[in-house]
């Protein structure tokens, strides 16, 4: 259960992240709304998926997934091109996070 934890807590925080633009320094309401609930849905899942999985890793895995998620939105929503070097490093990022859930044994506590 931990793992669909950390899912909704990234998605959370992938939404929210996202949003973020669109909330124009929070002077849009609708978007300014998503931010605010995206982050404390995130930051609630986290902390539940963190009964069971430690700190670390957790964090771990939701950053890198959230970094790699945001800059897919980011090309996709806003048109915001990744050059080499920025695809080379989100590579790197998915390539830890694969390192960490096929070989860590700190994973889960």
């Amino acid at each position: 259960m931990h793992y669909v934890y950390l899912i909704i807590a990234i998605v959370s925080e992938v939404t929210a992240t996202s949003a973020l633009k669109s909330s124009n320094g929070f002077t849009k309401v609708l978007p300014s709304g998503v931010v605010i609930v995206g982050y404390a849905a995130a930051f609630y899942f986290l902390g539940l998926c963190l009964q069971r999985m430690s700190v670390g890793v957790a964090y771990a895995i939701w950053a890198g997934v959230g970094i790699v998620l945001v800059g897919l939105v980011g090309r996709v929503v806003y048109d915001q091109r990744l050059d080499r070097a920025a695809i080379t490093g989100m590579t790197l990022i998915i390539a830890g996070v694969a390192v960490i859930n096929l070989w860590s044994s700190t994973q889960v506590q």
